[in-house]
């Protein structure tokens, strides 16, 4: 039974570091979206990052910095994150800081990395708009699939949505991406504005698409072992609410326990894992896209 559990245990790390390793591969995807086709164009993205976009292009036309075709707006936007790590980790927990920081250094590595084309690859703007805007929001959306986080404005979300139960990560990402987009307007042009909107619906269109962090699923677990060990994951490491009874079964008559919840679809992969390590033996169902009115939080 302890070599059983054993193995079970090396496999789930394996997984967790698979999910880690897709979510560098995703953090590759968006940089090079924004290296090879959102800054040739001029374009600035939303969040942190564009906020760190703009203080690259003034640095570049004003400060006499420059360095080529090496991107600095990565290095800024790692050192705004850096105080928001420390948010994180006392905050939120060691495992979204942990995932974060991989993130988002990754991220940084791959922006300077990455060499911006002396030469837009793609002349039209619109076009960079369309094809940057599905590259990023796929690589992104990858990256928080698995769990994965790209700081910023994910952390000030995670943190205010703990501490205020009304409050909405949507209005609190459209408030400072007016901020970014108004200054865009003073320091450039309106039309680049118009197309930065385009790009960032564009993107975020294609981020929902693609992870799974906004679809609620109920779920309905059967087991015949002691639900404590079950119910302690959910509440614990899931921070989710739960609820269990005791049934019996129709065609045996046994005692079982039934738990019932409510979890993220992504959320809802990490249970199957554990669940499995805990009793094999137990039934679990599952219903996507309902919908939850009252005290559900949205982890992002």
């Amino acid at each position: 039974m302890g070599v059983k559990r054993k193995r079970s245990i090396q496999k789930l790390e394996r997984k967790d570091w698979t999910r880690i390793l897709t979510a560098i591969v995703g953090m590759l995807i968006f940089s090079v979206g924004i290296n090879i086709f959102v800054v040739p164009a001029g374009l600035y993205n939303g969040g942190v990052l564009g906020v760190s976009q703009i203080i690259r292009t003034l640095l570049v036309r004003y400060g006499n910095v420059n360095l080529g075709r090496v991107d600095i707006a990565g290095t800024i936007n790692l050192l705004f994150n850096i105080p928001l790590f420390f948010l994180a980790y006392r905050s939120i927990g060691k495992g979204f800081f942990f995932r974060t920081l991989i993130c988002v250094v990754s991220q940084t590595f791959f922006m300077t990395a990455i060499p911006i084309p002396a030469v837009p690859i793609v002349e039209d703007t619109l076009t960079a708009c369309l094809i940057g805007g599905i590259i990023t929001g796929a690589g992104i959306g990858l990256s928080l699939r698995c769990g994965g986080s790209s700081g910023g404005m994910d952390i000030l979300g995670v943190h205010y949505t703990k501490k205020y139960q009304d409050f909405s990560v949507g209005r609190l990402a459209l408030f400072v991406n007016l901020l970014i987009y108004a200054a865009c307007a003073l320091l450039f042009d309106i039309t680049v504005v118009i197309y930065c909107v385009i790009y960032t619906a564009v993107s975020t269109l294609i981020m929902d698409r693609t992870h799974t962090q906004n679809i609620s699923t109920q779920v309905i677990i059967f087991t015949k072992q002691e639900p404590k060990v079950i119910m302690d994951y959910i509440l614990k490491d899931l921070e989710r609410g739960a609820t269990f009874w005791e049934a019996k079964g129709g065609y045996t008559a046994e005692k079982t326990n039934i738990i019932f919840t409510v979890v993220s679809k992504h959320e809802l992969s990490a249970l199957r894992r554990r669940l499995h390590s805990i009793d094999p033996h137990a039934f679990l169902v599952s219903k996507e896209n309902v919908d939850v009115n009252g005290k559900f939080m949205k982890h992002l």
